[in-house]
């Protein structure tokens, strides 16, 4: 054969090699590309559907499905301790509040959660509780409660409750950040990636010239986009983020490594040094055990430098990675659903998130056997320490940021409490007589030990309580705390739920006097998981009976949730705005009104149903829902162009 002849040849393999792989590779996107029309575009600008059925198993070698393969650490309750055997209760203190926006996110899908996916005291903990401020230069103020316990008429409740230094009332240092963010593929999605960069764009707001920023994205590798910015460069970080796009494996570890090189490369003793990671906790590259991961991480936190985990997505979450990584790195633990939960946990706690007044704190409560002959701790069954571990400063405690409140709870038995508490008997046993003491008017001690942010040595502070305590009162403080608790407990089955009900959480949490947006959210989850467990059917109006605002909500959210004509994903289904249709509302939307055959016709509304806007309605991130106001049922949604 010819020199030309070979040549033309390879030529042409070279050419249809190249257009094989341009089709492969285009196949292979067509679903994306059908699917997923650019944002707040309607069917109208499109000309076609939004929404388009594919054949995926053309262009796939096998079927693709939607495994879930979300993880949780399991978690054995803790049981009632008699006072003889086990005196003292020792535990790290936790301000985690990931639980709570875990077990939300589940409950708006319409599902109960995991047991093991509900930590009481994360559920507890994500609420504000007006405590008393700190006191004498002590870095926290502790209040303690002994009252009637609700849910169950044989024992008594302890309420500790530790508040923080508020932000305001501490000089904002400045802060030595870095943004670990993980682009793999598993991050890709409107509830992972893109609300990470929407977060960070949030924090980004909030620094100044006294901040540094640097950056590092992880894959198959790590990427260093940014190394020690200056706070005021706005422009310049936020560009970074908005461009950031997910794929490729997960080498977590190699990417936690050079975010703490980082750290140690700007560190100051004068600054705030924290890494600030951004997951889903699915490592599949490099270490990707629980426990190789905090043995490393264990490591890094004796550099000095903090660390602050947000967990995002549900599918695909490895929960257990990311509160051992929290747990073990001088860190909190957020999850985050939502802008709107982005907002509170970087800005309005931001104190609390990102500046410690506190570390490696403990708790340790000790029972006087002469007046208490059991006690139960509610919650924090993956802080709990050996007694002797609270007096050595080698082992690790919590954290507390400026702001954070820290609630813990006991269920207690006295000596004549009909409780049953648990009895080993023993060859060699003391009959109990030979207690000797002198504070008979004491129930118990709570012990505080704590360090200063950059020391080294812990400090320790006590509060015993009296019998005389004891009071029948309920605060506002309490009922939130223990409607939570209660909560907690439904969600979990727990054993010990007692006399608990969902009804008597939605009870309590209506009697409060001051109601937030956060309680009267916390009051529809609470029904809806009545609902879901089944203790209460959906009930249609009867003729000439009108719904409330909350039922309204109630089937906006829904709705949204199964709706399937295009996506939804992307809209925040906690920014809530309601409204009532008056005679001049109807001339303007009737007949704008569409549902899944098109639009609705005329005077398919009517005055006193609802609109009901869910998501952030200063972009095209939101749905306006019409409610009727007699049925309850969706009326359908008005398209906004």
């Amino acid at each position: 054969m010819k020199l030309k002849d070979k040549l033309t040849r390879n030529i042409m393999i070279a050419v249809l090699a190249v257009i094989l792989a341009v089709i492969v590779a285009g196949c292979q996107f067509l679903p994306m590309i059908i699917n997923e029309p650019k944002s707040g575009m309607t069917e109208q600008e499109v000309g076609l559907p939004l929404t388009v059925d594919v054949d995926t198993s053309m262009h796939a070698p096998f079927p693709m499905e939607n495994f879930n393969t979300v993880e949780f650490g399991v978690i054995d309750e803790n049981v009632w301790k008699n006072v003889k055997m086990n005196p003292f209760s020792t535990f790290a203190a936790d301000v985690d509040t990931a639980s709570y926006a875990t077990v939300r996110r589940y409950l708006l899908k319409g599902e109960l959660p995991p047991k093991d996916a509900v930590r009481v005291e994360e559920l507890i903990n994500y609420f504000k509780y007006d405590y008393p401020g700190p006191k004498d230069g002590e870095p926290f103020g502790v209040n303690l409660t002994l009252t009637d316990t609700p849910w169950n008429d044989k024992t008594k409740l302890l309420v500790v409750g530790v508040q923080a230094e508020p932000l305001p009332a501490v000089d904002r240092q400045p802060s030595n950040l870095v943004f670990l963010i993980d682009v793999s593929g598993s991050m890709w999605g409107p509830d992972k990636l893109d609300l990470v960069k929407r977060s960070f764009l949030l924090l980004t707001e909030q620094l100044g010239p006294e901040d540094t920023v640097s950056i590092v994205t992880y894959a198959g590798s790590d990427t260093v986009l940014a190394d020690g910015v200056n706070g005021s460069e706005k422009t310049e970080i936020m560009s970074i983020i908005e461009n950031l796009e997910a794929g490729g494996s997960t080498h977590g570890s190699k990417g936690i490594i050079t975010a703490y090189e980082l750290a140690a490369k700007h560190y100051d003793e004068n600054k705030n040094n924290r890494v600030i990671l951004a997951t889903d906790g699915d490592l599949n590259v490099g270490i990707t055990s629980e426990g190789e991961l905090t043995e490393l991480i264990k490591e890094k936190k004796e550099t000095g430098v903090f660390l602050s985990v947000m967990g995002f997505g549900l599918d695909n979450l490895k929960d257990n990675k990311l509160v051992a990584l929290a747990n073990n790195g001088n860190g909190n633990y957020g999850y985050i659903d939502s802008l709107l939960e982005a907002k509170k946990h970087l800005v309005e706690d931001m104190g609390g998130t990102l500046h410690t007044v506190a570390k490696d704190v403990k708790f340790q409560v000790e029972f006087n056997p002469n007046t208490v002959k059991g006690y139960r701790l509610i919650g924090y069954e993956d802080r709990l320490l050996n007694p002797e571990d609270f007096d050595d400063d080698k082992k690790d405690g919590g954290e507390i940021g400026a702001g954070h409140r820290v609630t813990i709870i006991y269920e207690i038995a006295d000596l004549e409490s009909e409780q049953e508490i648990p009895e080993v008997k023993g060859r060699y046993e003391h009959t109990g007589d030979e207690i000797v003491s002198t504070f008979d008017d004491e129930l118990l001690t709570v012990s505080i030990r704590y360090k200063e942010p950059t020391g080294d040595e812990s400090s320790l502070l006590q509060f015993p309580l009296e019998v005389s305590a004891y009071t029948g009162e309920h605060s506002q403080n309490m009922k939130l705390a223990t409607a939570l608790a209660e909560f907690g407990m439904l969600l979990r089955d727990s054993e010990f739920k007692g006399t608990a009900t969902y009804q008597g959480v939605i009870d309590t949490l209506n009697s409060l006097e001051v109601k937030d947006d956060y309680i009267n959210e916390l009051i529809f989850l609470v029904t809806q998981a009545k609902r879901l467990a089944g203790d209460e059917p959906i009930v249609t109006p009867e003729p000439g009976e009108t719904i409330d605002e909350l039922t309204a909500i109630r089937a906006a959210r829904t709705y949204i949730m199964e709706f399937d004509l295009f996506d939804t994903s992307h809209i925040d289904l906690n920014i809530i705005e309601v409204k009532t249709f008056e005679d001049g509302d109807i001339l303007a939307y009737d007949g704008s009104v569409h549902n899944e055959q098109g639009v609705l016709p005329r005077g398919s509304i009517a005055v006193g149903d609802y609109l009901v806007i869910i998501g952030d309605t200063s972009g095209h991130d939101f749905m306006p829902i019409v409610v009727s106001g007699t049925t309850g049922e969706v009326i359908g949604y008005l398209l906004i162009e």
